[in-house]
């Protein structure tokens, strides 16, 4: 049983070092543990910091491309060096190393494909209050449009095993967090969580700006994934709240027109039609997405086989630098 823990970097020659002895060295049931960084474009020396701890691997961007898209070439990276469970961590030293035995125990009794570290929100005192509150929030909406239980969907220390690794696609390219969650949700991936410690802050979230622009961002991403793997409900919940406010309005018309003061209402009537229409085209649109999202299942299922049989065939195991564009 191979574990590779993979970290996405971006400047973190004074936190990696950190981060690297918390690591685990050894975990019972586990063969081998190696350890991987996602070089993402980084202008300082974390390349060599990695080198000099000893890093197994090391992916590297030549430009800085985002968390979403280090995620994903550190699990592409992962898959091919032949891993059997991959842990995710942040170079910041923000997740116990020593909870990583937490994260695999589900995926290695058998119980889930998928294991989230649920932080413990309410007792971290560098979150504001504010933060807290739409950590809060945030989780919840992503449960609804999910269907899942994840307690803390924004938390980045999280396991996989190789057959959830396979599966995983990441369309957005802000964070892999939230669309992860919602596509394994979508897909029916055995999935939970577990109670995880967090250590001291070393510095602040390079992922937003302030709390506004993240939930800005978020939102966005939870939309679009509730659009790409629910379209139906999505475009039919809209659709049918239209449509249903031109019948009422219309509703409204024909009461004046039955009690004799029809004439003076007749925009009731332009804006019933308009809702009405808008509100059967908005359903139309969604069985056509639904269509398309019938075909990307389709195609999902072919690259899911294409990259199995590739990584399955092409195990890579050195320590070379893999170089991205």
């Amino acid at each position: 049983m191979k574990l590779i823990i993979q970290i996405p970097c971006y400047n973190e020659e004074e936190t990696l070092a950190l981060t690297y002895a918390d690591l685990p060295k050894q975990l019972v049931g586990i063969d081998k543990i190696q350890y991987l960084i996602i070089n993402d474009g980084s202008s300082d020396n974390t390349v060599k910091v990695a080198r000099e701890l000893g890093f197994h691997h090391i992916v590297s961007f030549k430009q800085n491309k985002g968390l979403a898209k280090g995620f994903m070439a550190g699990i592409d990276a992962c898959l091919h060096l032949g891993a059997d469970i991959i842990v995710n961590t942040d170079a910041d030293n923000q997740y116990c190393g020593a909870d990583i035995e937490k994260l695999v125990r589900p995926i290695l009794k058998g119980k889930a494909d998928i294991v989230i570290g649920e932080r413990p929100i309410s007792e971290t005192e560098h979150f504001s209050w504010k933060k807290k509150k739409f950590q809060y929030i945030g989780s919840w909406v992503v449960r609804l449009a999910s269907g899942t239980k994840v307690p803390d969907a924004p938390s980045g220390f999280r396991a996989y095993s190789r057959e959830a690794a396979l599966r995983l696609n990441v369309v957005n390219e802000y964070t892999y967090t939230l669309e992860t969650i919602i596509q394994a949700g979508h897909n029916k991936i055995a999935m939970t969580s577990v109670p995880i410690r967090t250590n001291a802050e070393t510095r602040e979230s390079r992922l937003f700006k302030n709390m506004w622009a993240y939930m800005k961002r978020s939102a966005s991403v939870i939309i679009r994934s509730f659009m790409m793997y629910k379209p139906l409900k999505f475009f039919g919940t809209f659709g049918t709240i239209i449509f249903l406010l031109g019948v009422g309005v219309s509703v409204r018309f024909l009461y004046y027109f039955i009690s004799g003061a029809g004439e003076g209402h007749i925009q009731s009537l332009i804006l019933s039609a308009v809702l009405i229409l808008m509100g059967v085209q908005t359903f139309i649109v969604g069985l056509q997405a639904d269509i398309i999202a019938a075909n990307r299942k389709i195609l999902e299922d072919i690259q899911y086989r294409v990259r199995k049989a590739e990584c399955n065939s092409h195990f890579v195991d050195s320590k070379k630098e893999l170089v991205k564009n």
